[in-house]
């Protein structure tokens, strides 16, 4: 269970079309997230399906490239094209999530930080981390800060059902995704290298 909480930021992160507010109407915007988020899902899962369905549980290796290695035994061109994939996958990742945290940023301070400033903070964390921390507890620490944040989010939306007198059921479940955050804060842990 702990393992799972920190691995909580493979199946998240398709909340940069919050920040499009200029350019897109709140319903588009919604649309958009869960889409991606549910073909993401999907295409996950699948994946793992099929890794399962594939190699025998001693065959699994944990290391940072075991994904790559394994590929090789379906495909000899696979672990290339994974790469690339995964190569240009972050990139635009690290690019959406710099342009997202500026925003949030620039939101939650209410503009007292500005976006070009959050870039240089996230962008300064990010290096740091890096050069300290193995890929493992890079993982494990992002699970945790965006379990924080959501953590908070829903701690958020709680104040506000309860105050706006939403049905129990709704506070009740705005509890409960906190809580569970608070867990994943407090006991999610980083995969044994």
């Amino acid at each position: 269970m702990t393992l799972a909480f920190g691995l909580i930021v493979t199946v998240q992160g398709f909340e940069t079309s919050r920040y499009l507010g200029e350019e897109y109407d709140p319903p588009t915007r919604i649309r958009s997230m869960r889409l991606a988020q549910g073909v993401s899902t999907v295409i996950y899962m699948i994946y793992v399906v099929l890794i399962a369905y594939v190699f025998q549980r001693s065959e699994l290796k944990m290391s940072e490239t075991a994904i790559v290695d394994m590929m090789q035994f379906i495909a000899p061109v696979l672990p290339a094209l994974l790469v690339v994939a995964a190569l240009t996958a972050q990139m635009s990742a690290a690019v959406a999530d710099t342009s997202g945290t500026g925003g949030l940023f620039a939101e939650l301070s209410g503009e007292r930080i500005g976006p070009r400033v959050g870039y240089l903070i996230i962008v300064l964390a990010g290096v740091t981390l890096t050069w300290i921390a193995d890929v493992y507890e890079i993982i494990a620490y992002a699970s945790r800060a965006f379990a924080l944040y959501y953590g908070l989010q829903a701690a958020i939306a709680l104040t506000t059902a309860r105050r706006r007198k939403h049905p129990v059921l709704h506070a009740a479940g705005f509890l409960a995704l906190a809580l569970l955050a608070a867990a994943i804060v407090l006991f999610g842990q980083p995969a044994e290298g």
